[in-house]
């Protein structure tokens, strides 16, 4: 049986997803260059013409302007994707410094097992399977993945969003040693593996 292939922010840091098939959906949770790159949703239009993209208001004047088809799943919304329901929350990128007005972040829950924040540390407030766990950023500290995965309290956890790392496994292990030590499972991962949850 044919699964549901779901692609989250293809941004800049990567090329990988350019390059992509059989993709049913993309999920853009805000407008930041390392999370939406119109040039690799154009390439990933290319290879799967009829890819659902799907995203928030301000992803969507993006969108508009490059005439790309798409739908607006923003806070409390919801679509189903060959049956995967998928529901978006909250509405606002985490506070990189309180001069700089955030831009609207919306996370989505899919299947009802899945939650991915995006940029934000968002409680949808429902009981999260697999979290897709923000560990490094410039709107973060080790310190707040680890309040965030606490306050989810998932039955796992993996890390997203350590580009920016030289070796991110170092940096994903240390957070996963100290996430064990309150009964918190986060798996790491290196760049390109996959794994089954």
């Amino acid at each position: 049986e044919k699964g549901v292939r779901v692609l989250t922010d293809p941004g800049s840091f990567t090329t990988a997803q350019n390059d992509l098939e059989d993709i049913d959906a993309i999920l853009i949770t805000h407008e930041h260059g390392d999370h939406f790159h119109i040039e690799s949703v154009m390439k990933i239009l290319e290879k799967n013409p009829s890819v659902r993209i799907i995203s928030n208001t301000a992803v969507s004047k993006l969108l508009k302007n490059e005439n790309i088809a798409h739908e607006i799943v923003a806070h409390k919304d919801e679509t189903e994707v060959g049956g995967v329901h998928i529901e978006g929350y909250g509405d606002v990128h985490a506070e990189i410094y309180n001069t700089i007005t955030p831009v609207e972040n919306t996370g989505y829950m899919i299947g009802g097992r899945f939650f991915y924040p995006g940029d934000a540390f968002y409680d949808p407030g429902i009981p999260v399977d697999i979290l897709a766990l923000p560990v490094a950023g410039p709107w973060m500290k080790i310190s707040d993945a680890v309040d965030y995965c606490k306050e989810i309290h998932p039955k796992v956890a993996f890390p997203v969003h350590d580009g920016m790392y030289k070796n991110p496994v170092i940096f994903q292990s240390m957070i996963s040693r100290v996430l064990s030590t309150i009964g918190l499972e986060m798996i790491t991962m290196f760049d390109g593996e996959t794994k089954e949850f």
